[in-house]
């Protein structure tokens, strides 16, 4: 079985000149990442499943969500794979607005969809998802599974601890969410491992109308002393 490269950077200790290699192959991905995509500024980055198909009713959500958007002038990014990215490359795509797609090398699901004016192959995760931070103004999370998760408590802990702007994140899908808010409230909150004001990083709304308003409502930048 022949393994990608953030297994095989992964597995612990291992020769000197080999790691360095890798830190160089590390250092070309950001440098393409960089220059594909150092121009843009409005940008609303969009997670989600892989799994939904074009009947879905999150697939459409994406779709009317995105492309509402990107009739604002936004740019729309997404992981650049089928389901909800799809969805959302396509509906920024038919609003005209540049649709963009950073792709990555998966065993099962991940496949370019065709709806992408720009897109980007990374073989590190890693890079990607700094990618997909750093040129957005927003995010968009629709349903989805391990991935979607940890961009959400990713980008929550970056705003937190002042890594970040505070910046719109927006769910969308509301039912498929109603667990999440009840821990965060009565687990999380009450044990003291969040603070009141880490609820105010999510907001939720199943209407693309809202979804824009959120997203372009004035956001200051919270400085950590």
């Amino acid at each position: 079985m022949k393994h990608d490269a953030d297994f095989n950077l992964l597995q612990g200790a291992q020769n000197y000149t080999l790691d360095l290699w890798r830190s160089y192959r590390i250092w070309r991905e950001f440098r393409m990442g960089f220059t594909k995509l150092g121009r843009i500024r409005k940008c609303v980055t969009f997670f989600g499943s892989a799994r939904f198909d074009e009947n879905h009713e999150y697939y459409k959500l994406a779709y009317d969500t995105a492309y509402k958007i990107g009739k604002d002038g936004y740019a729309v990014m997404t992981g650049g794979g089928p389901g909800i990215m799809e969805a959302a490359n396509k509906g920024a795509k038919d609003a005209g607005a540049l649709s963009i797609g950073c792709n990555i090398l998966l065993p099962v699901e991940q496949k370019p969809n065709p709806y992408q004016d720009i897109t980007l192959h990374f073989d590190h995760f890693f890079v990607r998802k700094v990618m997909l931070l750093k040129y957005s103004s927003a995010f968009v999370l629709l349903p989805g599974g391990f991935g979607t998760m940890d961009e959400v408590f990713e980008t929550a802990t970056l705003m937190q601890t002042g890594k970040i702007c505070d910046f719109p994140v927006v769910m969308m899908g509301s039912d498929y969410w109603k667990q999440l808010g009840p821990f965060l409230d009565k687990t999380m909150l009450d044990l003291g491992t969040i603070d009141r004001r880490d609820l105010t990083y999510l907001k939720m709304t199943d209407n693309p109308q809202d979804a824009l308003d959120i997203i372009k409502a004035p956001h200051a930048c919270r400085i950590i002393e």
